[in-house]
């Protein structure tokens, strides 16, 4: 880092080389510059990361692949009193079709709700207050 006086006398030379006119332009221009260039490695810095998190998470799912076969399977339960239902039976050289299953005394019909109508507007013209 250049201490107090350092930075009197450089901005000594460059009043003598470049004049006061240019001055003001140069340290805009170099303003600029800086700014430029932090702006380049906070997005150089922002990517780097992106790229180290992304290279973490497939890590991760890498390891929990190769965990998950490890582990047991939970069986299905079924709900206290449903009957599971039988499979039909059907040759091996006619095509499968399986028919919707039909609702049983067991199971609850979903009530169809009634359709609902939009109410009716008033007129433009009805409105005193255009």
């Amino acid at each position: 880092m250049l201490s107090l006086p350092h930075l009197v006398v450089l901005f000594v030379v460059a009043l003598v080389i470049f004049g006061p006119e240019k001055l003001p332009e140069l340290a805009r221009m170099l303003g600029k510059a800086t700014a430029d260039f932090r702006k380049m490695s906070g997005d150089f810095r922002y990517a780097l990361e992106e790229e180290v998190r992304e290279l973490e998470r497939q890590t991760r799912v890498k390891e929990a692949a190769a965990a998950a076969p490890t582990q047991p399977v939970p069986a299905l339960v079924e709900p206290e009193g449903v009957v599971p239902r039988a499979l039909p039976e059907h040759d091996e050289a006619s095509p499968t079709v399986t028919e919707p299953p039909t609702p049983s005394e067991t199971e609850p019909v979903a009530a169809v709700p009634e359709a609902v109508t939009p109410d009716h507007e008033k007129p433009s013209d009805a409105n005193p207050a255009v």
